[in-house]
C-alpha cells in the first residue's frame, strides 16, 4: 500500500504538522502490514488493487501530483516505466528541460527497495508547448502532464550465501519481502506558473509486487506521453557559425512543411523569443536562429525540431546539429528561393529587390553540394513561410553567410553568381560619380580632357589609366582592410573609417584643401614645377587623385553597392577583392571613356573662360561637404572636436595662401631666397595643422559611448513617432502587432541624410506613418556599434543606409537604398487599404 507524505508546498498554509505526519505514516504502515498478512494467509499474492499503480496524490491549490507506473508489477532484469503525473489547474503551466526565458524544469528522483532495487532520475521529456508572454518565450506543459522515467529493476546482491539480504528502509517484513514486494520512493520538485510562479514539491511511495509485467490502468498515459516524445531525426542537421540550422532532406519542401521551429535543449544559446525565419532550398530547409553571446559556434546544438505539415499535424524530431567549422565553412546547403519584390503601387522592380533577384545573397555549400556560394546563391524569399505569429524581423534575409563562406565549387552557378556581383559592383561605382563629394573630381578630370588638344591625346590616356589605377588600388586596399579587420574579430563594415574623429578631421582638411585649389588659392604642384608657365600634372598626381576619389566616396552607398559589398565581404578574400576592383572600375569608367573616345571628348564644350568659372564653382560643393563633415565631427566628438578641426582648417588656409603667393612669385620672378623662406612659412602652417592630430585622436568616442539601444549622440532629439533602435524593442513591437520601420543611418552617410530629407521626413510620409500606426526605430551607426553591425550583417548588409519594414502581419520587406516618398508610403500601406 502506498504511503505518501502530506504535500509540503512552500506556502506556509499548506505545510502539515510534523507530529501528525509521523502518526499518519505509522497508521498507514500498520494497515499495510495487516492487509498483506491477511492476503498471505489466504494464499493470495498482493493485489495491484490493494497496492495500486498510482500513489496517493499530493494536492495544492494549483496542481495535483502523483507517482504512476505503467505496470502493476515489477519484473527483475527489466525496466519499469514510472512517471510523475501533474494535473494542472487551467491557466497554470510547468516547464520543460529548457524552460526558456524564465522558469525551472521539474526534477524527479526515484529509488526502488525491497525485493528489487533500482535508481533513476532522468526524465524522458515529451515535446513542450511554446508559451509567449510579451517578449519572453517559455517551453512548458499544461493540463494533464506525464513526465516518464525509466527505472531499471535488479535483484539485490546477497551479502553471503544462504542468508537473505538485510531489510532495507521502506521494505515490508521479511515474510512479505520474501513473497516479492518492491517499494518505490520518489521525491519531485516542480514550478507552476500563471500570473505568478510557485515552487512545489512532493514525496511519494508506491508498492508493487514482483511478477510478470502486467499493464496498469495508467498505461494509456504512458502511451500518450510516448506519442508526444520527439524521435531521432532521420535527416542530417548542421548549425552554422551565425546560427543557421540546416536540415538536409529533399522531401522537406513547401508542400510538406508549412511551419517549423526549434527549441534548444540548453538555455541561453539562442534568443528563445526571436522569430525563426524558415527558408527552403533544393536540399531541404533552414531556420535562421538568433545566437546570443553564449552561443559557441564550435559546439553542437541539441534540441527539438518541430515540423508542422499543411494539414496541421506536427512531427517532433530530436536533433543534434553538427557545427560547421569556421573560417572556411559555408552555411548549410540551403539555397533560398528567389522572388523579386516590386515597389508597391507601381509594379516595377525596386532597386534592392532587383539586386536580390540578380542573386546577390550569400549562401553556402556543404558536403560538396553546390547549392549556392557567396557569389552564386539567390536571395531569400522576402515573403517566405514562417511560424504563425513569428514573421521574422529579418524576413528578407539577404544572406545565409557566416561572413567567411568556403571556396566556390567549380560549378557554373558560382561563376554566374560572381559575375552578377561584379556587374552590381561596376554599376554601383558608376553611380558613385554622381555623389556630391565625387562629382567635382570627375568634373575636374572632364575639364582637363576638354582643355587638352589632339596633340596631348597620349597624355590623356596615360592620365586616365593612372587615375583608374589609383581608384582601383584605393577600393581594393580599403576592401582588404575591412576584410582583415573582420577576420581579426572587429565589427567593421563599409564606411567604418568615418567612425573615427581623427579620420573625419583629416578628410575634412583634404577636401578643404581641394576647394582652395579650385578657387585658385594655390596649385597642387611641388615648388620646382611652379617655374613652368603651363604646368602639367604628372601621372603620380593622377594616381593620388584616384585615391582621393575613393576616400571621399567611402561614406556613400550608391544603389547596387550594398549587396555587392556584402557579397564581397562574405566571400573568400580573392573573390572579394575582385568585386571591390569592379567598384573601382565603375568609378573610374567615365573619365577613362572620355580619354579613350575622341568622339565623346569632341562633344565637350570648347575651352574658354567659362572653364575657370566652372572650376571655381565646383569648389562650393566641396566647401559644403566640409560643413557637413564638421557636423559629423560635432556628433562624434562634440564641440572640442569641431574647434580642433576648424583650427586645422585655418592653419591649412594660411599655408595654402602663402604657398599660392610663393608659386606666383616664383613664376614671375624666379626662385630666390625669399621664395624658400615663404615655402618654409607655408610648411609651418601645414605642420601646425598636423600637430592637432593627437588632440583629435584623444577626442575619439569611447567604446561604450553608444548605449545598448543603439541610439548614438546624433539621435538625441528623435522626431515624433521615432524611437532609438534595439532588437529587443523591435521584437516587443512586432509581438504587440505594431508595424515597424527600421532606419539604419549615420551622420557621415550622405545617402542617409538625403533619404531623410527627401523621403522619410516629408509631411506626406510622416502623415502616412501616423495614419497606419507605424513606429520608426532609428539606429545610429555614426560611431562604432557592434549591435547595429551584427544586425546589418544578419540581413546581408555591411553599411548604411539600410531600411527594413516589418508589418504587423506578413513578411518583412527590405527597401532600396535610394528612397522616394511614394515608395515608402506604398510599402507601409496595408494591402487591404
Amino acid at each position: 500500500m502506498s504511503g505518501p507524505l502530506p504535500f509540503p508546498s512552500r506556502q506556509p498554509s499548506q505545510k502539515a504538522h510534523p507530529t501528525r505526519a509521523r502518526a499518519g505514516r505509522r497508521w498507514q504502515g500498520a494497515l499495510g502490514k495487516g492487509l498483506a498478512g491477511l492476503l498471505a494467509c489466504a494464499g493470495l499474492p498482493p493485489l495491484a488493487a490493494a497496492w495500486g499503480a498510482e500513489s496517493a496524490p499530493a494536492i495544492s491549490a494549483h496542481s495535483t501530483a502523483s507517482l504512476i507506473s505503467a505496470s502493476d508489477t515489477a519484473s527483475p532484469g527489466s525496466s519499469l516505466h514510472v512517471a510523475l503525473r501533474l494535473r494542472l489547474k487551467p491557466g497554470w503551466h510547468t516547464y520543460w528541460l529548457n524552460p526558456g526565458d524564465a522558469g525551472d524544469p521539474a526534477t524527479l528522483r526515484i529509488t526502488a527497495t525491497g525485493a528489487l532495487r533500482g535508481e533513476a532520475q532522468t526524465i524522458v521529456w515529451p515535446t513542450p508547448q511554446r508559451i509567449r508572454d510579451a517578449s519572453l518565450m517559455s517551453y512548458a506543459y499544461t493540463g494533464d502532464v506525464v513526465l516518464p522515467v525509466v527505472l531499471p529493476m535488479v535483484r539485490p546482491v546477497e551479502p553471503s550465501a544462504g542468508r537473505p539480504p538485510a531489510a532495507q528502509p521502506g521494505q515490508t517484513p521479511d515474510g512479505l519481502g520474501a513473497q516479492g514486494l518492491t517499494t518505490l520512493s520518489a521525491h519531485a520538485n516542480w514550478l507552476v506558473c500563471a500570473q505568478s510562479c510557485i515552487p512545489e514539491e512532493g514525496t511519494f511511495t508506491l508498492a508493487l509486487p514482483v511478477g510478470a509485467p502486467r499493464p496498469s490502468a495508467q498505461v494509456g498515459l504512458f502511451t500518450q506521453a510516448e506519442q508526444h516524445t520527439p524521435v531521432p531525426s532521420p535527416y542530417p542537421v548542421s548549425i552554422s557559425p551565425t546560427g543557421v540550422l540546416g536540415v538536409q532532406g529533399r522531401e522537406l519542401n513547401r508542400q510538406s512543411v508549412a511551419q517549423a521551429w526549434f527549441m534548444p535543449q540548453e538555455r541561453g544559446r539562442i534568443g528563445e523569443a526571436a522569430p525563426q525565419a524558415l527558408l527552403f532550398g533544393p536540399e531541404g530547409l533552414a531556420l535562421r536562429l538568433d545566437p546570443t553571446a553564449d552561443f559557441t559556434p564550435a559546439k553542437p546544438l541539441s534540441g527539438i525540431l518541430v515540423l508542422k505539415a499543411p494539414d496541421g499535424t506536427e512531427r517532433a524530431l530530436s536533433v543534434r546539429a553538427t557545427p560547421l567549422p569556421p573560417p572556411m565553412a559555408s552555411e548549410p546547403s540551403i539555397a533560398p528561393s528567389a522572388r523579386p519584390a516590386t515597389e508597391p503601387n507601381t509594379g516595377t522592380t525596386s532597386g534592392t529587390a532587383a539586386e536580390a533577384a540578380a542573386g546577390t545573397a550569400t549562401g553556402g555549400t556543404t558536403a560538396g553540394t553546390a547549392t549556392g556560394t557567396a557569389m552564386g546563391a539567390t536571395s531569400p524569399d522576402p515573403a517566405g513561410d514562417y511560424p504563425a505569429g513569428e514573421q521574422p524581423m529579418a524576413g528578407h534575409l539577404a544572406a545565409l553567410g557566416n561572413g567567411v563562406p568556403g571556396p566556390p565549387h567549380g560549378g557554373g552557378e558560382s561563376a554566374s553568381g560572381l559575375f552578377r556581383l561584379v556587374v552590381l559592383g561596376f554599376l554601383g561605382g558608376l553611380v558613385l560619380n554622381l555623389m556630391p563629394c565625387v562629382f567635382p573630381i570627375l568634373a575636374m578630370k572632364a575639364l582637363a580632357v576638354a582643355r587638352m588638344g589632339q596633340s596631348e591625346r597620349l597624355h590623356q590616356k596615360q592620365s586616365a589609366i593612372s587615375y583608374a589605377a589609383g581608384v582601383i588600388l584605393g577600393f581594393t586596399a580599403l576592401g582588404a582592410l575591412v576584410m582583415a579587420l573582420r577576420l581579426g574579430g572587429a565589427a567593421t563594415g563599409w564606411g567604418f573609417q568615418f567612425q573615427s574623429t581623427m579620420f573625419v578631421g583629416m578628410i575634412t582638411w583634404l577636401i578643404f584643401a581641394m576647394a582652395l585649389n579650385l578657387l585658385g588659392v594655390f596649385v597642387f604642384l611641388p615648388p620646382a614645377f611652379a617655374l613652368s608657365s603651363s604646368p602639367r600634372h604628372g601621372l603620380v598626381h593622377d594616381l593620388l587623385t584616384g585615391l582621393l576619389a575613393v576616400a571621399v566616396a567611402s561614406p556613400c552607398t550608391a544603389p547596387f553597392m550594398g549587396v555587392a559589398i556584402a557579397g564581397a565581404l562574405a566571400g573568400p578574400p580573392a573573390t572579394g577583392l575582385v568585386i571591390f576592383a569592379a567598384l573601382g572600375i565603375g568609378l573610374a569608367a567615365p573619365y577613362v571613356l572620355l580619354a579613350f573616345c575622341p568622339a565623346l571628348a569632341k562633344s565637350l564644350p570648347r575651352p574658354g573662360a567659362w572653364m575657370d568659372y566652372l572650376r571655381q564653382f565646383l569648389a562650393f560643393p566641396l566647401l559644403g561637404t566640409c560643413v557637413w563633415l564638421l557636423w559629423v565631427a560635432a556628433v562624434e566628438g562634440g564641440a572640442t572636436t569641431v574647434l580642433l578641426v576648424s583650427s586645422g582648417m585655418v592653419f591649412l588656409a594660411f599655408a595654402a595662401w602663402v604657398y599660392g603667393i610663393t608659386q606666383r612669385r616664383q613664376l614671375h620672378a624666379g626662385h630666390d631666397r625669399d621664395c624658400t623662406a615663404l615655402y618654409g612659412v607655408a610648411l609651418l602652417g601645414l605642420l601646425a595643422a598636423m600637430a592637432l592630430l593627437p588632440a583629435l585622436l584623444e577626442q575619439a568616442p569611447q567604446a561604450g559611448a553608444n548605449p545598448p539601444s543603439a541610439s548614438g549622440p546624433g539621435l538625441s532629439a528623435l522626431p515624433s513617432g521615432t524611437e532609438a533602435f534595439s532588437e529587443e524593442r523591435l521584437r516587443a513591437l512586432h509581438n504587440a502587432g505594431k508595424p515597424v520601420f527600421v532606419d539604419m543611418t549615420a551622420a557621415w552617410c550622405i545617402t542617409c541624410l538625403v533619404n531623410e530629407r527627401m523621403a522619410l521626413n516629408t509631411q506626406a510620409t510622416q502623415a502616412a506613418m501616423a495614419r497606419y500606426g507605424v513606429i520608426t526605430l532609428r539606429g545610429d551607426w555614426t560611431q562604432r556599434n557592434p549591435a547595429i553591425t551584427a544586425f546589418l550583417r544578419k540581413h546581408g548588409r555591411d553599411g548604411v543606409p539600410f531600411y527594413l519594414f516589418v508589418p504587423a502581419h506578413g513578411a518583412a520587406v527590405v527597401l532600396p537604398q535610394i528612397l522616394t516618398p511614394g515608395l515608402v508610403i506604398g510599402t507601409i500601406t496595408p494591402h487591404d487599404k
